[in-house]
């Protein structure tokens, strides 16, 4: 199996791209191995260098700290991969985690998570991140940048110039929009 890797602008993240279904239940973040019991993310998280994981439905971002080179883990990463794959393994996320959180939302928070879904989660997946909205209160919008996305040089600007641009101008009632760390 040939598993092709994609540089992301956050040069501490890597994308992996399987040719495959990686995840069945939406973006996932995981950043410690006793959080989970699917032992490929398991394996994959006691990398020396690895800080988390990020799983979306074709590709499954992997970030590491920067004292780490790509050189020195990447080819382990692919190879838990492929052998996950070659057991004949699936798909590498295919239930929740037991805590998940739902709440109704009020009118504003659902066109701003409608915006979010639909006009930026595309375009920062291509680049092996996620972004989750959290709340909205007075004016402004708290979300989570995830994979890729988490601690990139680049971030602040995508924030400031595409997300908040794009909420501001499509809802008035947004006035700024921060990140928070996990």
């Amino acid at each position: 199996m040939y598993i092709q890797t994609q540089e992301t602008p956050n040069p501490n993240s890597l994308k992996f791209l399987p040719g495959k279904t990686v995840s069945i239940i939406g973006p996932f973040e995981i950043f410690k191995k006793e959080d989970t019991n699917n032992d490929l993310l398991k394996n994959i998280l006691t990398v020396d260098g690895v800080e988390s994981l990020f799983l979306d439905e074709n590709f499954l971002t992997v970030n590491k700290n920067e004292s780490v080179s790509w050189e020195d883990i990447k080819h382990i990463i692919l190879a838990f991969l492929n052998e996950y794959y070659s057991e004949g393994n699936d798909i590498i996320l295919k239930t929740k985690p037991s805590k998940q959180e739902k709440r109704d939302y009020e009118e504003v928070e659902k066109q701003i998570i409608k915006i979010l879904e639909t006009k930026i989660k595309p375009a920062v997946a291509r680049d092996g991140g996620d972004i989750k909205f959290i709340e909205f209160t007075n004016g402004i919008v708290k979300v989570q940048l995830r994979g890729s996305c988490s601690g990139c040089p680049s971030s602040v600007i995508t924030l400031k110039q595409g997300v908040q641009n794009l909420l501001t101008h499509y809802i008035p009632d947004v006035k700024e929009v921060i990140a928070i760390s996990n």
